[in-house]
């Protein structure tokens, strides 16, 4: 293979959406900085932000009722809930400048306005929705919640759900119509093409072989470029490692002490979808159950009202699979491969504080179509297996790490970011709520990682994100005015009405 080296001010691992919106940011926070990306793919945003790898849900805790832990008091515990709303307040922000600057076109492209909904039965189930709902709308950003444990309201709001239904039980839902759905694989398309106008160079089939650190404490990425059989070696004082499941294996290659003692396990997700028109035309909303105990969080039941491709459809899921890949691109040896000497007993420690998860992926492994179709019917009593085929979502990667709270190997169902003490490269590691917060995800690495300019960078940031170091729970009037004015930005409200839709 032929050799050369460049230097560059930024590398950016993964073209997803992570690393597009870090792009995206630093480019209006220091225009003259030479950005380069690389992508093992032949296209952005094909592995997590890929419309088909993820529930394509704007995470705002509106419908999702893990984020909302009912406390041994019986109290409801808000907080992630306020924290993750304000996080895609704060994602909605950024899009709306851009297309307010005329940076990015058309969002209907990326996001529709979709009711958000969460459906429970039983009575204690309907008690818990019940305080949920007086908690949230205590706080402006979930103004506009409705609940309901009447049959006929809940007929109005999810006729699919409830038009073949016995009522044997007591049932309540809440409401939210400023829910969205979201395509990130084509919100990545969009932000890479501005970045690509903005001379960001943004190279495809490459794949990165190893990151080190030089003497004088930069970066050299040894990059293969398949299609032109060269190997290049690029180096940077900053390196983004945005790869989805594949960021842990380049975190570990670059031997930090951060690197250490963190594993992660692959969880592969599959969902029912249904493109037959007369079945998709009876629901419009984004409907959310309670897990199955035992189940993890990223495994909250379902039924999806999704765009994709300029069509309406429906997903119901996700169930969980297993491949020992870390990406559906990547290779089956990639759990094996990601065990170190320094985090073996931190993956030993992991399996065994977590049998009720393993066997409840045991059991998910085991399931055929039929008996998902099973599944779906506790939503949709009448669903007619015929009208559903069985569709293969992402891959995600669970971090497992060694934490003082939790002890050695402990699961982390969140995404996090790693960075190195002197902010000299960062790794974003998990899944969900991901992409819906990658916004404030990408500020917190810009804030650890470029200490020496957030002062200098602040009114810009201010001038693209209005409520950035401002907590909209405690600011009633700027939570509403962060709402109407990104709602009219991108579409998500009729020009005629005042609110969001």
């Amino acid at each position: 293979m032929r050799s050369r080296h460049t230097t560059t001010d930024v590398i950016l691992i993964g073209a997803g959406v992570m690393s597009a919106t870090l792009g995206s940011l630093l480019k209006e926070l220091a225009p003259d900085w030479n950005i380069t990306v690389f992508e093992k793919l032949e296209n952005p945003g094909e592995e997590s932000s890929n419309v088909w790898n993820n529930a394509g849900t704007g995470h705002s805790a509106l419908c999702e009722l893990n984020y909302t832990p009912e406390q041994p008091d019986g109290s409801i515990d808000t907080s992630k809930a306020l924290n993750i709303n304000e996080k895609f307040q704060v994602s909605k922000q950024l899009w709306s400048y851009l297309v307010n600057s005329k940076l990015i076109e058309n969002p209907q492209d990326f996001i529709m306005p979709l009711p958000h909904m969460s459906l429970v039965h039983g009575e204690n189930n309907v008690r818990f929705l019940k305080k949920r709902f007086e908690a949230l709308t205590e706080n402006p950003l979930f103004q506009g919640m409705e609940f309901s444990d009447d049959p006929e309201t809940l007929k109005e709001w999810m006729p699919l759900i409830m038009d073949e239904r016995t009522v044997d039980q007591p049932m309540a839902a809440t409401k939210v119509d400023s829910g969205t759905d979201v395509n990130f694989g084509a919100l990545t398309r969009k932000l890479l093409a501005h970045l690509a106008n903005q001379n960001v160079t943004i190279n495809y089939n490459h794949t990165v072989d190893d990151i080190q650190r030089t003497e004088d404490g930069s970066w050299e990425v040894k990059v293969r470029n398949f299609e032109r059989s060269t190997l290049q070696t690029h180096t940077s004082n900053f390196v983004f490692i945005g790869a989805g499941g594949g960021a842990l294996p380049l975190l570990q290659k670059t031997g930090i002490p951060e690197s250490k003692h963190v594993g992660g396990f692959p969880v592969s997700g599959l969902f029912l979808v249904c493109d037959n028109p007369e079945v998709v035309e009876k629901h419009h909303a984004k409907v959310y159950g309670k897990a199955p105990v035992g189940a993890p969080p990223m495994s909250v039941p379902h039924l999806d009202t999704r765009y994709i491709d300029g069509r309406k459809t429906l997903l119901f899921g996700p169930f969980a699979g297993f491949s020992p890949k870390f990406l559906k691109t990547g290779s089956n040896l990639d759990l094996l491969g990601s065990v170190k000497p320094n985090n073996v007993f931190t993956m030993l420690a992991a399996g065994a504080k977590n049998v009720p998860l393993t066997k409840y992926l045991m059991e998910q492994l085991m399931l055929s179509k039929e008996q998902y179709i099973e599944e779906l019917r506790e939503f949709v009593p009448d669903a007619n297996s015929e009208d559903w085929d069985v569709v293969t979502a992402g891959q995600r990667v669970q971090v497992i790490k060694d934490t003082d709270a939790s002890g050695r190997g402990t699961l982390q169902f969140g995404t996090e970011v790693v960075n190195a003490t002197d902010g000299s490269i960062a790794a974003l590691l998990g899944a969900s709520p991901g992409a819906s917060t990658a916004v404030s995800i990408m500020l917190e690495v810009i804030e650890k990682c470029f200490p020496q300019y957030v002062d200098e960078w602040t009114p810009k940031i201010k001038e693209m994100i209005p409520s950035y170091g401002v907590s909209l729970k405690d600011h009633p009037e700027l939570a509403r005015d962060i709402h109407s004015t990104t709602a009219k930005a991108l579409g998500l409200v009729d020009e005629n009405q005042a609110n969001p839709v």
